[in-house]
């Protein structure tokens, strides 16, 4: 059986469960399980390689001891062991030093939760788990693709935005940052570490000795404060053949800005901060009087650059908000724009990010250590004959082709204009620059497209509106 139909399984299984309640619970229920496994088998792979590998877990709760055998425990004996037993055990683990593997399986399990109520039906998706082998390189590739359409999934289950950034562009922003063997990457707000996984592919590509990829397995850093996300970030980047994955489950913005020291900082930053969160005020104290705001994406955006080296790169996701907002934003640009050079904004068009949200999006890449003179603005047209995004027609990375090509040749063209640095200040540090190449295509649009384009319009005003009245 497909590793998608095995999913698909046990998920029509957990229906049929009165104790899991819609798509985020049945997602958490699952990671938490195929954790388990994939931990497992590494262990496997670990105990062949090395002579004296002792696993961080107690024999007893290790799924090879538990789960893997298709006739064992089931029912309310089941039950009872994972609800009393394993679960206890895991989220309490004794003497785990950090950025171990005990540590990072204590900290999965600490807000992890059995949402089964029926021990026979999770002995059924525990049989279809033992399905699949982790240890064999066809059966992780396809669980490896399957896990991108997983993450996706999670946009139907709420809150979704904040776990699944499009893979196109994740893929964009690496390539252009382009992270070299040996320098730290760091996304402090990961979700399930799509930045992360693509910045390893990335790196791998490098790698030619066995120390080079040890040196990889050092080079991601991820911060991701909500359970779920965390689980599966850490999960992600397990796939990905780090052994000990450093994502922290923590809130990137509770600590306050000034007890950074250089060894804090890292030579990349790649990110797409949650924007329209509120922050609590207790938050806002960690940041100097001038930029604290309850904006989240704003405060993400002053510790990204507290958080870089001199000459370090970024690529971060911003709303046009931030383009053109007052007050505390137009302080957090100034000190942007003096910090460092703010060399390219690609402007997304909308649908982007559907179904989370309309509201358009912005690509910055800058560097750290000189002030920015000029920006260059590139707008993202659709593709030819196509009029929005949706979940069934996603962005794809063959459209990030023409601001490839132009990237390293730069010269104005219908989607591509500079701002000199005098005419943002001129206006008030705001960055949010029309097209003044793009010809009008008003009078040549039907009238399907034009209504299409005002119920667009129509609906960011509407989530603007809800964001200011919050």
């Amino acid at each position: 059986m497909s590793i998608a139909n095995i999913i698909k399984s046990i998920q029509d299984i957990m229906r049929q469960d009165v104790g899991v309640d819609g798509d985020a619970q049945r997602i958490a229920q699952i990671v938490w399980m195929i954790f388990l496994k994939i931990f497992d088998d590494k262990e496997i792979e670990l105990e062949i390689m090395e002579d004296d590998y002792q696993s961080p877990l107690p024999e007893a709760y290790r799924w090879r001891n538990w789960a893997s055998d298709d006739e064992g425990m089931t029912g309310d004996d089941l039950l009872n062991f994972v609800n009393n037993e394993l679960f206890p055990a895991l989220k309490d683990l004794p003497d785990v030093e950090e950025n171990t593997r005990g540590f990072i399986v204590k900290e999965v399990f600490s807000d992890s939760y059995n949402y089964m109520k029926s021990g026979t039906l999770m002995r059924q998706v525990i049989n279809k788990i033992n399905e699949m082998d982790f240890n064999s390189s066809d059966d992780r590739h396809l669980f490896n693709d399957f896990y991108e359409t997983f993450l996706k999934d999670l946009q139907s289950a709420g809150n979704s935005g904040e776990y699944y950034t499009p893979r196109a562009v994740t893929q964009l922003m690496v390539d252009m940052i382009n992270p070299q063997l040996g320098e730290t990457v760091l996304d402090p707000a990961c979700g399930t570490g799509g930045f992360l996984t693509s910045t390893l592919e990335h790196l791998k590509k490098q790698a030619k000795t066995v120390e080079d990829r040890k040196i990889i397995q050092k080079s991601v850093l991820g911060i991701e404060k909500k359970p779920l996300p965390h689980l599966l970030a850490v999960t992600n980047l397990i796939l990905h053949d780090v052994e000990v994955p450093k994502i922290h489950r923590d809130n990137s913005l509770a600590r306050p800005l000034r007890d950074y020291s250089s060894k804090d900082k890292v030579s990349a930053v790649l990110s797409n901060p949650p924007f329209g969160g509120v922050e609590e005020d207790g938050i806002q104290a960690n940041f100097p009087l001038s930029y604290r705001t309850k904006e989240t994406a704003d405060l993400f955006l002053v510790l990204i650059l507290e958080r870089l080296k001199e000459n370090g790169r970024a690529a971060v996701v911003l709303p046009d908000g931030f383009l053109f907002g007052e007050g505390v934003k137009t302080r957090i640009k100034e000190k942007l724009l003096e910090e460092c050079n703010l060399h390219t904004i690609v402007r997304l068009p909308n649908g982007v990010f559907a179904p989370y949200t309309s509201i358009s999006t912005n690509l910055l890449f800058f560097e750290k250590g000189e002030p920015t003179k000029e920006v260059w603005y590139f707008e993202h047209p659709y593709p030819d004959g196509q009029k929005s995004y949706s979940k069934t027609k996603p962005i794809r990375i063959e459209e990030f082709d023409l601001e490839k090509q132009w990237w390293e040749n730069r010269e104005e063209n219908e989607y591509a204009w500079k701002v000199t640095i005098e005419d943002i200040k001129a206006k008030g540090y705001n960055l949010d620059s029309k097209n003044p190449n793009q010809v009008n295509d008003t009078l040549e649009m039907d009238s399907e497209t034009i209504l299409e384009k005002m119920i667009e319009n129509q609906k960011a005003i509407l989530e603007m509106m809800e964001l200011l009245r919050k």
